[in-house]
């Protein structure tokens, strides 16, 4: 019987030293693959948890106009509420809560939760003015509270001038960083680094003290001098939203200014605009009232659509305002002159292929003309005539040359670019279309870099919209030169192709938009917006002065519906005081 008693007591212990191996070697292993596997990603957690890690925004670079004096967008310092939840004392939950939600109008539950929360840090309230989280300082002295929340410096964008220039400018997310035009584009400059504060804890979360403590110092964003002169934009802008609304233009419309020289880009304006300081903040009237009713996919269509740039993000036909470009290739190929008389002659229509393609002033042909006069007279039969002789081949090389094929490369996001036929697809019918600016599509921007071409004396340069990048804290200055891109005509043919101008301006269609005292030059178009859509483009491109061009002007309406008509020289009848010549009368193009 004892003898049994002592196997089962032997049974048992060699059981329990067995179990205990097992446990033994289970626990080492177990170690082991904590220690060698996930010993890194264990460390960096343990190290989350006893950091508070605070992010510092740098201060945004600021926007000027070409002058580098007036400011379009600029950063101003506010600031930004954390709190530490496990530093909060347990009987200072609630009286906290309760003073956010005072101070910043917040919901006290929701405020509630985020200080009771388990978390290393959570955000209260961000880009605040300093007299409320002052008033917030001033509240936790009052009631002896030291820690736990955490009052940073903070910037928020600010646009002096609201609505000016918003398709060009852009503006910026919650976040700081751009989300569209300049603010987009020249993210990388404007943004700055980031600094950081980083407090050491305790293994609960307490704080050990400013010896714990490390700052990193944000550095701040560099400035941009952008081309836009805000004397010329604001009038640009004016003249743009009366043209518009006395015009009843449905779609609204643009104007680009130019200076051909550099390249410059003066005044890019969009009608309708909206505010930069509340780019969320819907402008149409109708889309606002029904705004609860759409879905987030047409909510999101809708801000696109009042976001969007349309001198460089949209194409439409030019009409006769591409006679210029037909003009230019017929005159540098050495195919016309401008004042041989009688060279033409307008006969109400002209046979292309069996296609009989008439002239808009088919009911009282022109006759016999020169070129000039057939430009004054935007006589289409002639610039088809004339584009059969250049040829599809030689007639691509100029659209080529003149940009209409690319991109020109314009630092702002979101660029278009011509919507042309293949060249191997164009027959005589096509070509002929072509040739008097119709059946195919460019950007406003294209249009105006093309002419900016002629005015330059034949040379075409690259759109700048950026003069200057400056670093303010060290005052070195990075200067953007003007950029020459290719000869397209020769100095001759640029020459001839403006006194043409000038004639369309002084007697042809376009005498509407004469300024006395001003030699100017320009040419009027008017297209379909679509095919079978009873709807028109209206537009004139200008250049002044002649003697030494220093702007272009392109002017485009869509869809103009009022008493003055769709024709490109008939708007400007109905409210002289908005002749984009008025412009030069305004300003000085330095």
């Amino acid at each position: 019987m004892l003898n049994n008693l002592n196997i089962s007591r032997k049974k048992r212990i060699m059981y329990m030293m067995f179990v205990t191996f097992i446990v033994f070697v289970m626990l080492t292993i177990r170690i082991g693959y904590i220690q060698f596997i996930d010993g890194e990603e264990l460390k960096a957690m343990a190290y989350k948890q006893q950091s508070l890690d605070r992010k510092i925004n740098p201060k945004r670079g600021t926007i000027y106009d070409a002058t580098g004096k007036n400011i379009l967008a600029v950063s101003a310092t506010v600031e930004t509420v954390t709190v530490n939840p496990v530093n909060i004392k347990e009987d200072e939950k609630e009286k906290l809560a309760k003073a956010f939600s005072d101070i910043f109008s917040l919901d006290y539950e929701t405020m509630l939760k985020k200080v009771k929360k388990k978390s290393s840090i959570e955000t209260i309230v961000k880009k605040v003015d300093k007299e409320k989280t002052d008033e917030l300082r001033l509240w936790m002295k009052q009631n002896n509270i030291t820690s736990g929340v955490n009052i940073d410096e903070d910037t928020k964008r600010y646009y002096p001038n609201n609505e000016l220039a918003s398709h060009f400018i852009g503006f910026t997310g919650s976040d700081n960083q751009g989300l569209d035009g300049i603010e987009a584009k020249y993210e990388d400059v404007l943004k700055g680094s980031q600094g950081r504060i980083i407090r050491v804890t305790d293994a609960k979360g307490g704080e050990i003290g400013k010896e714990g403590e490390d700052y990193i110092s944000a550095i701040d964003g560099k400035s941009i001098v952008t081309s836009i002169d805000m004397t010329i934009q604001s009038i640009a802008e004016k003249y743009l939203k009366q043209a518009c609304i006395d015009n009843e233009c449905t779609d609204g419309g643009n104007i680009v200014m130019m200076n051909p020289k550099t390249g410059d880009i003066l005044a890019m304006a969009t009608y309708p605009s909206y505010s930069l300081n509340a780019p969320y903040e819907i402008t149409n009237e109708e889309i606002k009232n029904n705004w609860e009713t759409l879905t987030a996919t047409q909510r999101s269509e809708s801000l696109q659509a009042m976001w969007r740039n349309k001198a460089i993000a949209d194409t439409y036909e030019p009409g006769s305002t591409f006679k210029l470009i037909t003009s230019s290739a017929a005159l540098q190929e050495g195919i016309t002159t401008t004042d041989k008389q009688g060279e033409f002659s307008c006969t109400g229509g002209i046979e292309i292929a069996g296609v009989r393609i008439k002239c808009w002033r088919y009911y009282r042909p022109h006759g016999a003309e020169s070129l000039r006069e057939a430009l004054m007279n935007s006589c289409n039969p002639v610039f088809i005539g004339l584009g059969q002789k250049i040829g599809v081949n030689k007639y691509y090389e100029y659209l080529n040359k003149f940009g209409f094929l690319a991109k020109t490369g314009i630092e702002l996001p979101g660029e278009a670019k011509g919507i042309f036929l293949k060249e191997d697809k164009v027959g005589p019918v096509e070509l002929a279309t072509i040739s008097f600016g119709q059946r195919f599509e460019v950007t406003p921007l294209q249009m105006v870099t093309a002419v900016s071409a002629i005015a330059n004396n034949g040379v075409k340069m690259k759109p700048r919209v950026v003069k200057q990048i400056i670093d303010e804290q060290t005052g070195e200055i990075e200067e953007i030169q003007p950029q020459e891109t290719k000869r397209v005509i020769d100095e001759q043919t640029a020459k001839d192709v403006l006194s043409m101008m000038e004639s369309v301006v002084a007697e042809g269609t376009g005498k509407n938009a004469s300024v006395k005292g001003f030699r100017v030059g320009g040419k009027t178009g008017t297209s379909e917006d679509g095919v079978n859509t009873n709807k028109y483009v209206t537009s004139f491109i200008g250049v002044a002065p002649i003697s030494d061009p220093q702007v272009v002007v392109l002017v485009t309406l869509y869809n103009p519906t009022g008493e003055g008509g769709h024709q490109g020289g008939a708007w400007l009848i109905l409210a002289p005081q908005y002749k984009f010549t008025k412009f030069f009368c305004q300003i000085n193009v330095k």
